[in-house]
């Protein structure tokens, strides 16, 4: 028996978009082909080569020799780069009802599919699931490293689960998050609008997808029995990194935080979000004193705010200097 009796033919597309993932994917497939007590349920996995230059294609060729004939396992190649181009092309390669993506160094518990199901199943308002992420990392992280452990997507909200509401503006990141197709279909745009990077994090993809699912009224909620663990190297937790991320990610809000209004309501709330960084910034300076420049988090806390603060004028310039070489 089907989990999910509708119009699609599978219950659960498992969707992994990777670039240059190919010293990485073997181990996420490892773990994919242990999944347990999936009996009454027809799954799939699709991996979305996001135009590698490695050998990604013949590390999934090499996987599909020797893969259950009883779970597909499909390569597509999405050549325009960028993660929302590659998790629309998952999407719209699947056959699943629910669509659950994880990125090439994501390990998923054994019951990690059955969990997204079985809660999906239960609540049919649901629109959107985040995982439950812990770190694995290969060095200790610096001091105090929890303060910012939610920018490298690790989401521990504790053991039960609980919604993410559109009035607290939090959403799960895009590693660990399971989708229903035909929420993703009726509502996601063909060509993602925050497709520019900013330093090492690309503008907002993943909360602009979960915006328009949750704008049309579906729920998001923290699912606390979807476990994974999200594989960081010690190159992701040294200052330079960090500090970069947190440029990158500050830069970017101007993006991510227009996505919750209207146009209109845009101008209104530019005022009250800069004052409200300039607050943390003051604050934060009173608070750490000299560690703002010799402590590694804090350090990266402080660019955050400061980026933050500057991001629609960078935002603006860039869209400027667009329409301008446009013109050329």
């Amino acid at each position: 028996m089907t989990v999910f009796p509708d119009r699609f033919a599978t219950d659960f597309t498992v969707v992994i978009p990777t670039y240059n993932g190919g010293d990485r994917i073997g181990k996420l497939l490892d773990r994919l082909r242990c999944q347990t007590d999936l009996e009454d349920i027809c799954w799939e996995i699709i991996v979305v080569d996001n135009n590698s230059t490695d050998n990604t294609r013949e590390v999934v060729q090499c996987y599909q020799a020797d893969w259950p004939s009883d779970i597909p396992l499909r390569y597509e190649f999405e050549p325009q780069q960028g993660a929302g181009f590659a998790r629309n092309r998952g999407a719209s390669a699947a056959k699943g009802a629910l669509v659950g993506y994880l990125d090439d160094d994501n390990l998923p518990w054994t019951n990690w599919i059955r969990a997204a199901c079985k809660f999906a199943q239960q609540h049919p308002e649901v629109g959107v699931l985040g995982s439950r992420i812990y770190g694995k990392f290969s060095t200790a992280p610096p001091a105090n490293f929890e303060r910012i452990a939610a920018l490298l997507a690790l989401t521990d909200r504790g053991d039960q689960p609980i919604p993410y509401r559109p009035e607290a503006k939090i959403l799960p990141p895009g590693a660990g998050l399971v989708v229903r197709r035909q929420a993703w279909l009726e509502n996601i745009p063909d060509k993602p609008l925050l497709s520019e990077k900013f330093g090492e994090r690309q503008a907002g993809e993943d909360l602009e997808m979960v915006l328009c699912i949750q704008r049309a009224g579906w729920d998001v909620w923290y699912n606390a029995h979807m476990r994974m663990h999200h594989e960081i190297p010690a190159d992701r937790l040294t200052r330079p990194y960090l500090v970069k991320l947190c440029r990158g990610i500050g830069l970017s809000r101007y993006h991510t935080r227009m996505l919750s209004f209207a146009p209109y309501q845009r101008p209104f709330v530019l005022l009250p979000y800069a004052l409200n960084d300039v607050r943390k910034i003051v604050l934060h300076i009173v608070r750490y004193r000299e560690k703002v420049v010799t402590d590694t988090v804090t350090a990266s806390e402080l660019m955050l705010y400061l980026a933050s603060l500057v991001s629609p004028l960078y935002s603006w310039y860039r869209m400027g200097r667009r329409r301008i070489l446009k013109r050329v």
